[in-house]
């Protein structure tokens, strides 16, 4: 009955360090210019970074970015939980999203899209640069979590949404 009741409190310390892995303090934005505007973005996956740029200076660098579950390789096809790969443009934002503001990438593309039907599947689609997810009430996923999208914490994605206007282009690095 004693080890019983160890092994039940051990456990229970690892489903409360998982709980507070999800729910820590958030991750706070770099400090950036007053005024400033992102012209370019670079999201590198292997590096787990996303950075703004501003007439080819260094603007802001996010460290520690999630991607899709399955963040190697390029996105193929719908459900594949890949984050894809090459240049786009961001084509929307969303205030009201399911997740902290939401901003839209411009996949899938031309090329990408002919990809997926030359394979004979459709390429998804929905693919956005956004904070955490609105039932998370403090603190942020520390794994890849999304089904293909970029996440930043909620105080990374407020500064993002501040300096990053539709139309600004996005090249997404393997």
């Amino acid at each position: 009955m004693k080890a019983m009741a160890k092994i039940c409190g051990y456990l229970g310390g690892v489903v409360f360090a998982l709980t507070l892995t999800a729910c820590s303090a958030q991750r706070q934005p770099p400090i950036v210019p007053p005024n400033a505007l992102a012209d370019a973005i670079i999201v590198n996956k292997s590096a787990r970074t996303l950075t703004l740029l501003a007439h080819g200076r260094t603007l802001a660098i996010y460290h520690g970015i999630r991607l899709g579950d399955a963040p190697h390789g390029q996105k193929q096809a719908e459900g594949d939980e890949r984050t894809p790969e090459g240049p786009y443009r961001i084509s929307g934002r969303n205030p009201n999203s399911r997740y902290h503001l939401s901003l839209r990438i411009s996949y899938p593309d031309a090329k990408d899209m002919a990809a997926a039907r030359a394979a004979g599947h459709a390429p998804g689609g929905d693919i956005f640069i956004h904070g955490q997810p609105n039932w998370l009430p403090i603190g942020q996923l520390t794994w890849d979590w999304t089904d293909g999208c970029i996440a930043l914490s909620n105080a990374e994605m407020d500064q993002v949404w501040r300096l990053v206007p539709v139309n600004t282009p996005i090249t997404i690095l393997p």
